[in-house]
């Protein structure tokens, strides 16, 4: 893949070399007292440098203008995609306690902003789960494909899987991100539905990632023949949008997401956090596998901040007649993930399917967040 510069140090940088010290990759190199550089092969555009800054030196490549463009066309029919964590942070833009869940408010907001279609990433959220459940089984009892099956939601991950270690590739989930799912669905079953032409419908997602900006532009996203999502913003940039259109955030009645296709499950909304999508995942393959309905659909044994944790599941398979213990393994925080990679290629690992996530805590903790140096 080519660099795409997502992420620049600027010249208030105090050198302090906080950043080069969480970077996972090495990317950020300099001297105490000089001005740090990024190497953009290196980076993952994970952003992490970014919310810990303590000098707010570092910023993202900036999409709004892009949004405004868009939206200020009138040939152009503008939908709008919101990730899970981003209603769980926006709030603390406007002064709420972190955590306070203004969903209801943010897709007001952005029908005020004058999108066309306000959508909830949560629907292709759980095409992601049934994709990736379904690889998972089809890799466990058909052997179609290596175990153990990784996830491949986070971008961050998959750059970095792609630029250290090419071999393990094979062993990663054919699935697209909730993100690149949307934005396929959009720009072809959903283009028809609503009689507009594929070249005329602009697909903007609003993401907790700045790594979902590296995301959209992969060359390979075009299900429909055009860019699948033409331009990534964070929670940080939807509240300057929201902010500086003069929107009262706060006393907006709270509105419901339009239908992509239908309704969504609670299980997308735990993506955001560390264990989610292996949580949802197993509540997927556990169903199909046994079938039968889960009683319990909380499994407690995934969740946890820990940077590596472990659980083991069993699964009644109905196929075989017998209860079949699957092996999972959590890594938030690519720093931790070396070891696992190489336990996978040595031929070690007793894991039938490994999450990761880069950002420490998952998606909620992602780069685009906002800042908080509390």
């Amino acid at each position: 893949m080519r660099a795409v510069e997502i992420i620049e140090i600027t010249d208030n940088c105090k050198s302090c070399d906080h950043c080069s010290s969480i970077c996972p990759t090495g990317a950020i190199t300099g001297k105490l007292g000089q001005k740090h550089d990024i190497n953009h092969q290196k980076c993952i555009n994970c952003g992490q440098c970014l919310i810990n800054c303590p000098f707010n030196a570092i910023q993202d490549l900036n999409q709004i203008n892009k949004v405004k463009q868009a939206l200020d066309d009138s040939q152009k029919y503008v939908v709008v995609q919101t990730a899970p964590a981003v209603r769980v942070a926006l709030g603390e833009e406007f002064g709420l306690a972190p955590g306070t869940s203004v969903k209801g408010k943010m897709f007001a907001a952005l029908r005020k902003l004058g999108f066309d279609q306000v959508y909830d990433t949560e629907f292709t959220a759980d095409l992601t789960i049934m994709e990736e459940g379904t690889e998972l089984i089809e890799r466990i009892l058909r052997q179609k494909g290596p175990l153990p099956q990784f996830t491949s939601c986070c971008p961050a991950w998959i750059k970095y899987a792609e630029d250290r270690y090419p071999k393990i590739l094979p062993y990663i989930s054919s699935a697209k991100s909730p993100q690149q799912m949307f934005g396929a669905v959009a720009k072809t079953y959903a283009a028809q539905k609503l009689n507009v032409k594929p070249a005329d419908m602009y697909s903007v997602s609003v993401m907790p990632c700045t790594a979902k900006k590296y995301e959209c532009d992969r060359p390979e996203m075009i299900a429909s023949g055009y860019q699948d999502v033409d331009v990534v913003i964070t929670t940080r940039e939807l509240a300057q949008m929201i902010k500086t259109a003069g929107i009262d955030f706060l006393n907006l009645a709270e509105e419901e997401a339009d239908r992509l296709i239908g309704s969504s499950t609670g299980a997308a909304t735990i993506f955001g956090a560390t264990g989610g999508v292996m949580e949802a995942a197993l509540r997927t393959a556990y169903e199909l596998l046994s079938g039968e309905t889960l009683g319990k659909v909380d499994f407690h044994t995934v969740r946890g901040l820990k940077p590596v944790r472990e659980a083991t599941v069993n699964i009644p398979i109905k196929e075989l007649g017998q209860t079949v213990p699957v092996n999972v393994g959590i890594v938030t925080g690519l720093k931790h993930v070396d070891s696992v990679i190489v336990d996978v290629l040595a031929g070690r690992s007793k894991y039938h399917f490994i999450e990761v996530m880069n950002c420490p805590g998952g998606c909620v903790n992602g780069g685009g967040q906002p800042i908080r140096h509390d």
